[in-house]
């Protein structure tokens, strides 16, 4: 987890000071000093996440550096596309433009920044960060797999606690929503965390005379944040467009000739239009004014 490592220090401050202002506001968590500042002046939040955020403070601090690595994950994913998220970087409009479209790329996006908190609540419970949280309570005592008995120990990740904080917090805002948008976004948030989920590993230690491995002590983990963007990325490449069903409440796929979508699939209504034709809305003096995001 060596690439990962390092983007747990001051990363979260560089990359948010220059966020997209886009719908899902707690992108921007982490940019200010204060906490007390930060849950009063990062704009959009809703009422649900400002109160999560005034409750639970250390763990604002794990959500910057969820934005961090989620947003690594995304350029590494996109490295060989004419996007590959580096406007996160060089400004605000042209990604903003990009997620307004209920696209792939903007279904991806949501699903790996979803993912990307479940990841760093659940290892700064691990890590003893969080004081609403620590290592799984249920992993003790003794417990049986194809290898035989086994003991409990050691920390095993409170996977549980980040996707349920991660639930909480990230969806808050798309549940106040009655629209299209909203429910495709709420699917692909729910995408991502069980794409984390989906890479808990047990791994275990020996213990014995020269190693025998009479006795097991196991626990489970989460494993590098890689899988999930690689997962991620696949599901992005088999995404499923949709559109709403008669009563508004869920999908159907809008091509009959392709299987209806599971909560593992990313969901999408619009085509990825060809980003590379001039957008006259941006500033023409500008790159910015070509919006290059399609597919090489």
């Amino acid at each position: 987890m060596s690439w990962l490592a390092g983007m747990w220090g001051p990363l979260p401050l560089l990359l948010l000071c220059a966020a997209p202002r886009v719908g899902s506001s707690w992108w921007y968590m982490g940019a200010v000093g204060s906490s007390r500042v930060m849950c009063d002046n990062v704009p959009g939040l809703v009422s649900r996440q400002r109160q999560l955020c005034r409750r639970h403070p250390e763990a604002m601090l794990s959500i910057g550096r969820g934005v961090a690595a989620w947003t690594a994950e995304c350029q590494h994913q996109f490295r060989r596309h004419r996007w590959d998220c580096s406007a996160l970087e060089r400004g605000q409009r042209l990604l903003g433009r990009v997620l307004q479209r209920s696209s792939r790329e903007s279904a991806f996006v949501h699903a790996i920044s979803s993912a990307g908190v479940v990841f760093a609540i659940t290892r700064a419970c691990s890590q003893g960060e969080l004081k609403s949280c620590s290592c799984d309570p249920k992993k003790k005592g003794s417990a049986k797999d194809s290898k035989g008995h086994f003991d409990w120990g050691g920390c095993s990740d409170n996977i549980d606690y980040g996707v349920k904080f991660a639930r909480a917090f990230v969806d808050a805002k798309e549940r106040k929503g009655k629209d299209a948008r909203a429910l495709m976004n709420l699917h692909n948030n729910r995408a991502g965390r069980k794409a984390v989920k989906r890479f808990l590993k047990q791994e275990c230690k020996c213990h014995g005379v020269s190693g025998s491995c009479t006795l097991r002590t196991c626990w489970l983990a989460m494993a590098d944040f890689r899988k999930t963007g690689d997962y991620l990325w696949k599901k992005y490449n088999g995404a499923i467009q949709v559109v709403m069903n008669q009563d508004g409440t869920g999908f159907t796929v809008a091509n009959k000739r392709f299987k209806k979508p599971t909560k593992n699939d990313l969901v999408y209504f619009e085509s990825s239009p060809d980003y590379c034709i001039r957008d006259r809305d941006v500033d023409n003096t500008s790159d910015e004014a070509f919006l290059c995001c399609s597919e090489s």
